[in-house]
């Protein structure tokens, strides 16, 4: 009995000094936060301060300058002080009181509307219409993707990296997959926003066909609007390569597409042949879908007005982007005429605006400056007889006259596509983002954003 009450005793000995040294533990932590809480509680306050001024201003530039002075004293909580109560509530988003600062950031990144005309208000008032990202992340968004490459074209690389980053954290983690299992838009809009090298260590670890062989495409055609023709051809020889080892079928029109861009057309003309005789033989035999979209671009690609038209009306109707994606092409090789009497066919009115956009392209590349006005009053009068009901319409007539007139026209037309998307349906608003971010990719960098 005495034996146990000396171990119980210096059990408790030795025990004392260690809850001792916790308890000084926690009150030198609750002694530092209190340090920390007192400067971070006024800065908090002179901020909030600065936002009732903002609120009480009638002048825009004074209330834009007093509600970035706020922002920047709530950065310097958070980097100052990051061990308070506060900065914590700040990165996370929470509530301070009845102060929300997820509310407040929001109102920061709307100032952009300050001046109401500005690509960067563009993209703000688009970014609102997009359904927003349900996490974790499951599926590779192909309009927060474009909101991404958007941002990152047109200056705010910042806010580029701050969207695109949980995408890229989702497929390295194998968190996003489409139909076949793989990831099909990441890496194509990292490839836009200058991350090559990311975009083909993503690429090369993907095995479907389509997938691989549609990245490489793309990339190639990156490196080819930078002028990096050596990437360009580098890249034209994996996609080959690659599509010859695994037997892909289809995927040899992009492979052509690819060759041609890299400046390799007897290859790719061989190919291509090749591919759309192999591709007959078996709707001849199966009787099933004759060929696939891709194809029909490259035969425009290739400038066989004929073959191209005639591929794009079995493709038109399930792949309605082809219409002016082939139509644009055999444009800018000299086959406006037979692209101008088919466009005039198409029913779909938003599908015909866009082929007259791209004819338009195809005739300011050649020099047809007649041709390319005539256009323009047929996409113009298309627009008006929609009475501002069509933003996607009014986006490529903004598409247009970047590309016909050297002035910011277009800028209008551009917001009034956005007006008429916010005015629509919740139908529309989640899927006019993607085309209206397109087309103001086109209109700031002279190159499409990617098929």
């Amino acid at each position: 009995m005495a034996s146990a009450f000396a171990r119980l005793t210096a059990f408790f000995h030795r025990a004392i000094p260690v809850v001792l040294l916790l308890m000084l533990a926690v009150t030198a932590t609750d002694g530092a936060m209190a340090q920390e809480s007192g400067p971070a509680n006024r800065m908090f306050v002179q901020a909030l301060q600065l936002i009732k001024q903002a609120d009480n201003s009638l002048d825009v530039a004074e209330e834009a300058r007093l509600l970035k002075d706020a922002d920047k004293l709530f950065n310097e909580i958070v980097t100052k002080y990051p061990d308070s109560a506060l900065a914590v509530q700040l990165v996370t988003n929470q509530f301070v009181g009845d102060f929300d600062f997820y509310d407040f950031r929001a109102r920061i990144r709307a100032m952009v509307c300050n001046e109401p005309l500005a690509s960067l208000c563009f993209l703000h008032r688009i970014g609102e219409m997009l359904p927003p990202v349900e996490t974790p992340i499951a599926a590779a968004r192909w309009d927060w993707l474009s909101l991404a490459v958007a941002y990152h074209q047109i200056g705010d690389t910042g806010r580029a990296k701050e969207i695109v980053a949980p995408f890229v954290s989702a497929v390295r983690r194998g968190g996003i997959a489409d139909s076949s299992g793989q990831d099909l838009f990441v890496a194509r809009a990292l490839t836009l926003m200058g991350q090559t090298q990311l975009a083909l260590d993503i690429t090369r670890q993907i095995a479907d066909c389509s997938t691989r062989i549609y990245n490489l495409a793309d990339i190639a055609k990156a490196a080819a609007w930078r002028g990096d023709l050596g990437l360009t051809n580098a890249l034209a020889e994996e996609a080959k390569n690659f599509a010859t080892s695994r037997g892909c079928s289809w995927e040899l029109g992009l492979v052509a597409q690819t060759l041609l861009r890299a400046g390799k057309e007897a290859q790719a003309r061989t190919l291509f042949l090749n591919t759309v005789e192999t591709q007959f033989s078996k709707f001849k035999e199966t009787r099933g879908e004759c060929c696939p979209p891709e194809l029909a671009v490259a035969a425009a690609e290739m400038g066989d007005a004929t073959l191209a038209l005639s591929l794009l009306r079995t493709v038109q109707d399930e792949n309605p982007w082809t219409i002016p994606t082939v139509l644009g092409r055999l444009a800018r090789r000299g086959e406006g005429a037979p692209a101008l009497a088919y466009a005039e066919q198409v029913a779909d009115t938003d599908t015909r605006g866009e082929a007259y956009a791209e004819l338009i392209d195809g005739a300011l590349k050649r020099g047809d400056s007649a041709t390319a006005n005539d256009l323009m009053k047929r996409l113009s009068k298309l627009a008006d007889d929609a009475a501002g009901r069509r933003p996607g319409l009014l986006a490529q007539k903004a598409k247009a006259e970047k590309a016909l007139y050297a002035d910011d026209r277009w800028r209008r037309s551009f917001q009034l596509a956005i007006n008429a998307a916010e005015k629509s349906s919740n139908f529309v608003r989640r899927d006019i983002g993607a085309p209206l971010l397109a087309a103001l990719v086109r209109i700031e960098t002279g190159h499409p954003m990617l098929d």
